[in-house]
């Protein structure tokens, strides 16, 4: 494996200590596609962020309209409670949101808790989101989401994929999988 290809991180939750795992980034950066798989591998339970909100959201969002911060808390409080039950039932998991901002991480943020920032320039998640369909974010948003979206800090547990390395789903998987020192069920 190429040691470009493998995240930065500042993590220092590992292996067992793992219990939720965050896949955030702007809309088209593969955070389902790599959550989903990353969830199979591990045999964790898997939540999409996107079922989380509310038709209201859903509308705003597939008319072009940016969510506000207010618009957002309750979606983040449904995931922090997701969270919470996961941790509370000892069970793993693995979930995506966005999380473009701190705040927004602070909410979801608990013991054990990863985030995984996938990330990558706007030409390399612009060709993602042309490839994807049935999505109800359009492309005209994701100048709004790089807006947004604020670099996590030294004091937060996360790693870093390079999407502009062009890595396959699996490959980037693989390499979180190693980053956080995890075992997968096979």
């Amino acid at each position: 494996m190429n040691p470009d290809s493998e995240p930065t991180q500042t993590s220092s939750i590992r292996g067992d200590a793992v219990r939720i795992a965050v896949f955030m980034g702007v809309a088209g950066s593969g955070k389902t596609t790599a959550g989903a798989l990353m969830a199979g591998r591990l045999d964790w339970d898997f939540a999409e962020a996107d079922e989380f909100h509310s038709a209201a959201n859903v509308a705003k969002m597939s008319g072009g309209i940016p969510l506000t911060d207010a618009d957002r808390m309750p979606w983040l409080a449904a995931l922090r409670a997701w969270i919470d039950k996961e941790i509370a039932d000892d069970r793993r998991g693995v979930m995506t949101c966005s999380a473009l901002k701190r705040i927004y991480r602070d909410l979801l943020r608990a013991p054990g808790v990863v985030f995984v920032h996938m990330s990558g320039s706007v030409q390399t998640v612009e060709a993602r989101m042309a490839a994807r369909q049935g999505h109800f974010m359009p492309p005209s948003l994701l100048a709004s989401q790089y807006a947004d979206l604020e670099e996590l800090d030294p004091d937060e547990d996360y790693v870093v994929v390079n999407l502009d390395l062009g890595l396959s789903p699996a490959e980037e998987v693989d390499s979180v999988i190693r980053a956080l020192g995890l075992s997968t069920k096979n």
